[in-house]
């Protein structure tokens, strides 16, 4: 095997540890035993650090002057929130949180709701779906699609380009990554026409979506340039799709291994908010953060030298039972719960409030107009290509119909 020391490709190497599809869709049991017997290691073949332990990742997420978010993400040439460092990312990260106000994100609720019943509408009558086919993507591909000015019949074409962004490769090897980047690469050419010319009508034609809002903005007294608004939207297409889909489907997960929390959120619905929150925690959507130590460190008693990568593995922190009693126990009412799945800091999940409304609404639908909801047995289980994502491709359930 070829070992990659490329600082273009330590952020979608797989390690070897979560080497097999058994182990991806498994991977908890390893990361446990990694955190235990050697919380801060340099990995030699991905050429990063890997941090396992709740406290160090902490650290890392909330000191973005010690641990820096600005580096290139593969094949992406525009900069986007998750990899500024202030002042500009302060000064973004306030432009953009207008449109994701409390206040914004209530308002959506209810066409939220209307878009998840409409998918489950095709599904009632036949007692079965795909769970990620026909309810955990459409339903944020749709919202943030509509968010963002998209043409309604391009969606799904948008859905593909998400899915290529946060890809990884299967292979560690010089010639795997290199065609997977020009993959990406094609992805972001084809991404950025497309959302280049939303954003020349948008400046001739404003309308009531981000990219209008973003054209019109200023940050001290000047207007973004055109390749900040496509690294924002960018980055809102593959951040909020991927997590919000995984979110749903890994509630679904849950719900099908654990029979009784059907019944138990069905007959108390005001527990669904917190029963996506240990969701979050248990089968967090993303499962590793990457960061670039800015200065000479220690981590763990570990060295760590300027310019080293640093993976923060938040699926470990977040069963790490220094933090989190009985921590590979999902419990429904779990409080606190302070789990890393959307970061922490500056750099916090601009879109967390909507991943957890649309994730709330979906399972609330489900649960309303479903009864019975079991894994289709026999089905092979596909990890997601990706080893920053914990997700599966598939996940078929049958049902009956309430």
């Amino acid at each position: 095997m070829e070992t990659v020391q490329s600082e273009r490709y330590a952020n979608i190497v797989p390690m070897d540890e979560l080497g097999t599809a058994d182990k991806r869709l498994h991977p908890f049991p390893v990361l446990n035993e990694l955190r235990r017997k050697s919380p801060v290691r340099y990995d030699e073949s991905r050429a990063c650090w890997d941090v396992f332990r709740y406290e160090d990742a902490h650290h890392i997420l909330k000191n973005p002057a010690e641990f820096s978010s600005k580096r290139r993400l593969a094949g992406n040439e525009n900069d986007t929130l998750l990899t500024m460092d202030p002042p500009r990312h302060s000064q973004m990260r306030a432009l953009v949180n207008k449109a994701f106000t409390p206040r914004v994100i209530s308002e959506l609720e209810p066409h939220i709701a209307s878009i998840a019943n409409e998918c489950l509408d095709t599904v009632i009558g036949r007692g079965s779906m795909d769970v990620v086919h026909d309810l955990a993507v459409p339903v944020p591909v749709i919202v943030i699609a509509e968010l963002l000015g998209v043409r309604p019949q391009d969606r799904m074409l948008f859905k593909e380009w998400s899915d290529i962004l946060v890809m990884g490769s299967e292979e560690n090897s010089e010639a795997s990554f290199k065609q997977l980047m020009a993959t990406k690469q094609r992805a972001l050419e084809e991404l950025n026409v497309y959302l280049g010319s939303i954003v020349e009508e948008r400046k001739k034609q404003p309308k009531e979506d981000l990219i209008s809002l973003l054209i019109s903005a200023e940050i001290d007294g000047e207007k973004l340039k055109d390749h900040e608004i496509l690294g924002f939207s960018i980055l809102l297409l593959a951040a909020g799709n991927e997590t919000t889909t995984n979110l749903i489907t890994n509630a679904v997960r849950y719900l099908t291994e654990a029979p009784k929390a059907q019944e138990q959120l069905r007959e108390h619905p005001e527990l669904i908010p917190g029963f996506i929150e240990e969701v979050l925690r248990y089968y967090p959507p993303i499962q590793a953060i990457g960061r670039v130590a800015a200065a000479d460190c220690t981590i763990g008693g570990q060295p760590i030298k300027a310019g080293d990568q640093v993976v923060s593995w938040v699926a470990s922190a977040n069963r790490d039972e220094s933090k989190f009693p009985d921590p590979d126990t999902f419990l429904i009412d779990r409080k606190p719960n302070a789990h890393l799945s959307f970061g922490f800091g500056i750099h916090f999940c601009l879109g967390a409030p909507l991943a957890r409304l649309e994730g709330q609404i979906a399972i609330r639908a489900m649960l309303e107009r479903m009864a019975d909801i079991r894994f289709a047995a026999g089905t092979p289980l596909v990890p997601i290509q990706s080893p920053f994502v914990f997700g599966v491709k598939q996940y078929p359930v049958t049902f009956a119909a309430r």
